[in-house]
């Protein structure tokens, strides 16, 4: 992850993390990245020193959030909690439950679960159609 320290067309400076900088072209080309402050997606990478790390200890990312973000999020977990609504729990067993169903083995129905990413990979090869769905701290048990 690459912390970046960027300025808006307004001048107000903030920080935000990507994992590359061609991660941070294409959120700007898309309209991704926006001033908490303002809202203004005219933004630019400001001059910063560079933080090298010695550590080998895996940090935790953080982001902090302006109203857009926030917002964008609530509306992410109103979707995550409907999914999980409107489907089955099948634990550990997704990727079997996914495939029968993408056979026809069983009857066709909404599930989620967990799956291994070697699972997931498999899936994909066998045209199975799925999404993951966001985690939130407040949703475990």
């Amino acid at each position: 992850m690459i912390r970046f320290s960027l300025i808006c067309e307004h001048e107000h400076e903030f920080e935000a993390w990507f994992r590359s900088n061609d991660d941070f072209d294409t959120q700007k080309k898309r309209g991704f990245i926006d001033c908490p402050s303002c809202g203004s997606h005219k933004v630019e990478k400001a001059l910063m020193a560079p933080a090298v790390s010695t550590s080998r200890k895996q940090e935790k990312v953080a982001l902090a959030m302006g109203e857009a973000q926030k917002q964008a999020l609530a509306q992410l977990k109103a979707m995550a909690d409907k999914v999980r609504e409107n489907a089955d729990y099948v634990g550990d067993k997704f990727a079997e439950e996914a495939r029968k169903i993408h056979f026809g083995e069983t009857d066709a129905r909404g599930i989620y679960g967990e799956a291994t990413p070697e699972e997931a990979k498999s899936l994909v090869e066998d045209g199975v159609e799925f999404m993951p769905i966001p985690s939130f701290p407040d949703d475990r048990n």
